[in-house]
């Protein structure tokens, strides 16, 4: 960690942000030591950082955080949101301060040094932030050497040699790799997280790159969940004999994700009377299976202040967003409604078919950015188990 009482500029950098373009972002280093490559994307989020490092949807890529306190609070166990941390690494303005949380039970630097993953503090947030929105998500290469001692040269030739998320399917990296029954519910006080004893309907949750509270909320609402890895067939999803299929977030680009899943999804849809709800990579899945395409944006959607809005309510949800593609609205078909769009771009956030409980979401409901604006959709999804024409509820 940086030297006590001593201001960043007087220290010898410990780590280094290399870009593909040659530039190169000097500052201290905590948390592992080596090198690593990707994406670069920035976050806007003021809280949450644990969450961010841990959402299997950030891999492949280093986060830049805009909010300056990254740290404060420490980590605990209990905000994984599955079990490693995801996220290549992470960018910060202000070194991390030792935490002041109750709930803290590890700090930052001992957490990332213990998970392998690097940070670099003392850097120009703000600049770094507007040449991504400018540019686009660079490809970089973060370096963390307590001795200072960087080969630029060879650093930038590591960030111009990173592939990018274009055509990657990572979410075969971060899937599970067999099934699992999910009973946990949404944390509360004063007894932190509970369980779902009774419940009243049977979900199964294709698995590319889910966060635990998402699984959560499903179980908070009434579902046995059981999850199944991303490459699962049709058959054995069918063989649970659902009530409702969930199809949930994850990492990387859609299409080549698509190349196993959409198949699959779309053997699902033949089944005439079975719900389907799906979220961020989920919800992209979902408008491939139904003839849409997907298309890369420039710097991509990660925060928790998005205003979305419902088009068919009319109201606006404050919402938490996390994904780097995204479905092209004016590819939609025939029988497949825009439900919701982003008040900053206008980009698609919503889909439904017009005639069946089949819907999905690009951005994140569970992450109570509102706090509880988008809470319905789990209640939607629930609801349109109860009315199917054979429902065990």
């Amino acid at each position: 960690m940086p030297a006590a009482n001593v201001p960043a500029t007087q220290q010898k950098p410990t780590a280094c942000l290399a870009l593909a373009d040659g530039t190169v972002f000097f500052g201290q280093g905590f948390g592992a030591t080596g090198d690593t490559t990707a994406e670069l994307c920035f976050n806007t989020a003021m809280t949450g950082y644990q969450e961010i490092m841990t959402d299997p949807s950030y891999a492949g890529q280093v986060v830049t955080f805009t909010f300056p306190h990254i740290g404060n609070t420490g980590v605990t166990p209990e905000d994984d949101e599955t079990g490693e941390p995801v996220a290549e690494g992470m960018v910060v303005k202000w070194d991390p301060t030792q935490p002041s949380n109750w709930r803290a039970t590890q700090d930052l630097h001992s957490w990332l040094q213990t998970k392998g993953r690097i940070g670099i503090g003392g850097i120009d947030t703000r600049r770094l932030t507007r040449a991504i929105r400018q540019q686009g998500s660079p490809h970089v290469a973060l370096s963390h050497d307590p001795a200072g001692n960087f080969d630029i040269e060879a650093l930038v030739a590591k960030a111009r040699a990173f592939p990018g998320l274009v055509g990657q399917d990572l979410a075969a990296k971060v899937s599970c790799v067999q099934s699992y029954d999910w009973n946990e519910t949404k944390w509360g006080w004063p007894d932190g997280f509970g369980t779902m004893d009774t419940p009243r309907y049977k979900v199964v949750a294709l698995d590319f790159g889910a966060k635990r509270n998402i699984l959560r909320c499903l179980a908070s609402t009434g579902c046995d969940v059981t999850v199944l890895p991303a490459n699962a067939t049709a058959a054995e999803v069918l063989a649970h004999n659902p009530d409702g299929v969930f199809l949930s977030n994850g990492p990387g680009d859609p299409e080549a994700t698509g190349k196993y899943a959409v198949p699959m999804i779309q053997k699902i849809l033949e089944e005439k009377n079975l719900p389907i709800f799906g979220i961020c990579l989920g919800h992209q899945m979902l408008a491939l299976a139904l003839g849409a395409q997907t298309i890369k944006m420039n710097h991509g959607h990660h925060g928790a202040n998005h205003p979305v809005k419902d088009l068919d309510t009319g109201k606006v949800e404050i919402t938490s967003m996390n994904h780097g593609f995204t479905v092209d609205s004016q590819s939609l078909p025939k029988g497949v409604v825009e439900t919701h769009v982003s008040l900053f771009d206008g980009s698609n956030c919503g889909i439904r078919m017009e005639d069946r409980a089949v819907f999905s979401v690009q951005y994140h409901p569970e992450a109570s950015p509102g706090p509880q604006d988008s809470a319905y959709l789990f209640d939607r999804f629930v609801t349109a188990m109860e009315n199917r024409p054979d429902s065990k509820g």
